[in-house]
């Protein structure tokens, strides 16, 4: 009877063992293969540039190729989507961004994929620091002055955006509430038509990156207002933040981040936080070529850190939209 107790005993604690070993293994082995990193937009924009500075350190490190998936589509819910149902091996990433994880899900009625819930946030990369600039025929030179003309006429002075439910309107939206002013939005299809029309005056305004704004604002087509981020860029360091200059707390930043979906083991989920904070991030010619792209590096303190982030704004921006849903609905039934 003993033996047969001792026996059982010890069954129990090889499958145990045969449990905890692929984990252990995986972890220690990790990568053993390619790791594909799914970038929810097409090649060439800033996002996808920065992952693959982001996937080419990490290369060199593990010696083992991350492999970039563009899967653009549906405003980059397509390919979070695919990371959200991807194994959870630790053999897909995703590199996701506020669109994706804090806009998408207000915008986008019954998505196929939590946003919160499937995925296991690892760290934020890095901002892209938000310029508010304006046509040379605005009488503002200042925040404070753009504000007040602003109060002075409403609906009169109109701001261009990529588009209706994009990073860009939504930032202006949270602008226009937060100063408590009216600006008709125009819509465009994209920020490069948009940066088009407000250098030919057709709109007045607009808030969009630094790196695609920042050259007509040299040339003196554009005129730099103030920084929607909550500190001053490195690359125009003389223009103030909006909340220095009139809205105390005020920061719209568009971000980028690192997410493994749900389930991964987390001995590799911390494998990846400390490699990236550690190696990659910390690296000179990572952090140069990153703020070559007009965005700045912002690692996460923890990985409990950027989830709590990731949620707060996701609670955020889901207001915002569905305000600015709401108005505008209001606004085409009284039509």
């Amino acid at each position: 009877m003993r033996d047969r107790r001792n026996w059982r005993l010890l069954a129990g604690i090889l499958a145990g063992f045969a449990l905890a070993v692929p984990v252990c293994a995986v972890a220690g082995e990790y990568p053993s293969k390619p790791v594909r990193m799914v970038v929810p937009f097409a090649p060439g924009g800033t996002t996808d540039i920065v992952a693959r500075v982001v996937a080419q350190k990490l290369s060199d490190l593990w010696n083992k190729q991350v492999v970039i998936d563009n899967r653009g589509g549906a405003g980059g819910s397509l390919g979070t989507e695919l990371a959200a149902k991807a194994s959870p091996d630790g053999y897909t990433l995703l590199f996701g961004l506020q669109t994706t994880h804090a806009i998408n899900p207000a915008v986008y009625k019954n998505l196929p994929f939590d946003p919160i819930k499937d995925f296991a946030p690892v760290t934020r990369v890095a901002y892209s620091p938000q310029l508010l600039a304006v046509h040379p025929s605005v009488p503002a030179a200042t925040l404070k002055e753009f504000v007040a003309l602003a109060k002075t006429a409403p609906g009169r002075y109109s701001y261009g955006s990529s588009g209706t439910g994009t990073a860009q309107h939504l930032a202006f939206e949270l602008f226009k509430r937060a100063a408590g002013i009216n600006l008709v939005h125009v819509p465009y299809k994209g920020m490069g038509p948009a940066t088009t029309e407000l250098i030919g005056g057709h709109v007045q305004a607009a808030i969009g990156g630094v790196v695609a704004l920042l050259p007509h604002v040299k040339s003196g087509k554009l005129r730099a207002i103030a920084m929607a981020s909550t500190s001053r860029s490195t690359v125009v360091p003389d223009v103030p933040t909006m909340a220095e200059s009139v809205l105390p707390g005020f920061s719209v930043s568009p971000w980028f981040g690192l997410f493994y979906p749900r389930g991964t083991p987390a001995a590799i989920v911390d494998q990846l936080y400390a490699d990236v904070i550690q190696k990659v991030l910390s690296a000179p010619d990572v952090r140069q070529r990153i703020v070559e792209q007009g965005a700045e590096v912002a690692p996460s303190a923890s990985k409990k850190e950027f989830a709590a982030f990731v949620a707060n704004e996701n609670a955020l921006w889901g207001k915002v939209v569905r305000e600015v849903m709401s108005a505008q609905s209001n606004a085409e039934g009284k039509q």
